[in-house]
């Protein structure tokens, strides 16, 4: 057994990845104590023969993270650290540091996982961002709403998912509302200890909205790619279709791998991958969020279609210490998930047809008969999806929304 990579948080996606790229034996996974015995984490590392070894310790401790790096001992052969979930990126910054390897840097990770501080940061960099403020209560929530014409964007400030994030009209109700978010927790994914956290209050921009995934070699952008995305419409603004890559103006481009560049330089970020969130407002790029991890939603499987390779193998190269290249995309990919009205699912129709579709690169369901479909109020409950290509994402994305048009999930009394 020589592990070269150590992978902070379990995510079954990112180890089948590395089963394709890394040896047998090669990895050591590290997960919370609590949330191994929550997803009988062991159970589902058998099926990866990438795996080397199985270790429980503090990945989430983000405010004392040198209480991980004491509990894990240096494997001598380890190159790279890869965060593989939200909640792995401080941890996977601290061990990288610790032992001298590649990595975000543990200052740009702490900011990162807070969406408060990287708030903070930006500002100081002048980077364009909404009007926010950290509340305390539901008071200084129905404050902010008044200087906005009753308008805000609501959301926890270490939650991943859009869990717990609202947009709020003229009509809602500030403390129900407050209840919501303030109350919303991941306990699958979410340790105890490390549960809670500030609510962020946010003006509610309008426009279309984006995500920039790119690779980061010593503060400098290597790999680099806008993907387009449709939120769902009314209260929970749940992402429900990407396209990569955007079918945007090179001027635009242009000016987001500025923006890109600026918010690298404004919270010191080394090594690594980023994924950044932004709503284009009158022209200009607006920050929404950033992730110093890969990006969720499958975004990393559409950039493997549309660009050719693994962005998983080149974020592996970086780690290394080496640069990645700069391709143009080849083709374009899209994904569109599925939603139903709330109900028991009493038929599904239309699965076998759409993955027949020319086209068409895979079909899921998380759903089936005899479920209860819950409302959609973040990404966990959505019903399955659709990937699909196309000469370029515009293509792909109508593609992607036809075939989804003919999956039909029918509920009880409808």
């Amino acid at each position: 057994m020589h592990v070269t990579h150590v992978m902070v948080g379990f995510s079954g996606q990112l180890l089948t990845d590395l089963d394709r790229l890394l040896p047998a034996n090669s990895v050591m996974v590290i997960e919370e104590p609590e949330i191994s015995a929550i997803r009988d984490v062991p159970a589902l590392l058998a099926g990866h023969p990438c795996v080397a070894s199985f270790v429980t310790a503090p990945t989430q401790a983000e405010g004392a993270p040198e209480r991980l790096v004491e509990a894990i001992e240096r494997p001598a052969q380890v190159s790279s650290v890869l965060p593989s979930t939200e909640y792995g990126v401080v941890g996977a910054s601290a061990l990288a540091q610790a032992w001298g390897l590649p990595g975000a840097g543990l200052a740009a990770a702490t900011v990162l996982r807070d969406k408060a501080r990287l708030r903070t940061v930006a500002a100081g960099a002048g980077i364009p961002q909404p009007d926010w403020i950290l509340a305390d209560g539901p008071e200084d929530l129905s404050a902010f709403r008044q200087r906005h014409g009753g308008r805000c964007v609501l959301k926890p400030t270490t939650l991943q998912a859009s869990i717990g994030v609202q947009r709020l009209s003229e009509s809602a109700d500030s403390a129900q509302a407050w209840a919501i978010s303030a109350g919303a927790d991941e306990v699958e994914r979410r340790a105890r200890y490390a549960a809670g956290g500030r609510i962020l209050v946010e003006q509610w921009l309008t426009g279309s909205e984006v995500s920039v995934e790119c690779l980061v070699h010593e503060g400098q952008v290597g790999f680099f790619n806008v993907t387009a995305k449709t939120v769902q419409d009314g209260r929970f603004p749940v992402e429900m279709a990407h396209v990569a890559p955007a079918p945007l103006s090179p001027e635009l481009a242009d000016r987001l791998r500025m923006s890109v560049e600026e918010l690298i330089g404004a919270t010191q970020f080394r090594t690594g991958v980023l994924h950044s969130e932004w709503i284009i407002e009158a022209g200009v790029p607006h920050l929404v969020e950033c992730a110093g991890r890969l990006p969720g939603d499958y975004i990393d499987q559409l950039l493997d279609f549309a660009y050719g390779g693994s962005l998983v193998a080149r974020l592996l190269e970086v780690l290394a210490g080496g640069k990645t290249e700069a391709p143009a995309a080849e083709q374009g990919a899209a994904i569109r998930f599925l939603g139903a009205s709330p109900g028991r699912v009493s038929a599904v129709t239309g699965v076998d047809q759409a993955r027949e579709q020319p086209g068409v690169l895979r079909v899921a369901m998380t759903v089936d008969v005899g479920d209860v479909i819950a409302p959609i109020t973040d990404s966990n409950k959505r019903c399955g999806y659709v990937i699909a290509r196309g000469a370029d994402g515009a293509a792909a994305a109508v593609l992607a929304d036809e075939v989804a048009r003919g999956i039909q999930i029918q509920v009880d009394g409808t």
